[in-house]
């Protein structure tokens, strides 16, 4: 499976590692989920997990050092399109802008509802359980 894992779906996994978001997260080091990354997505992995009290059990130092095994294990890819406005939440137009970019059929999140009218462009919206689903045997 190759999909973007949005902000939302990476601070779940971070914040507990009972959840599909922390079994996609590991999906992921364990190269079952390809990932694609922006340096924008990144900085905002990066950004959102340190944000005071959202992740108690990540100093910065740790938040870093799960971006940078993310970052690793991404492909890395630059956007040169804007396709925003496209979605409710500018902020999530990101995200969508790497799918589309780096050819992903699916954006990982825990907030679909942001993610209403990618299909439109060819990009599915899928949930952290979704996701387990799709890669199991």
């Amino acid at each position: 499976m190759y999909a973007v894992f949005d902000t939302s779906a990476l601070i779940s996994a971070l914040r507990s590692s009972a959840g599909a978001s922390y079994a996609v997260l590991q999906a992921i080091r364990a190269k079952r989920i390809k990932i694609a990354l922006s340096v924008a997505l990144a900085l905002e992995y990066e950004d959102v997990a340190n944000r005071p009290g959202l992740v108690p059990t990540l100093d910065a130092q740790g938040v870093g050092v799960v971006v940078d095994v993310l970052c690793a294990l991404a492909v890395q890819q630059k956007v040169y399109f804007s396709w925003r406005p496209h979605l409710i939440d500018t902020g999530d137009d990101m995200v969508l802008e790497v799918a589309l970019a780096a050819g992903t059929p699916y954006i990982i999140t825990n907030n679909l509802r942001h993610f209403k009218g990618c299909e439109s462009l060819g990009i599915r919206a899928i949930t952290p359980v979704e996701a387990l689903n799709l890669i199991r045997p």
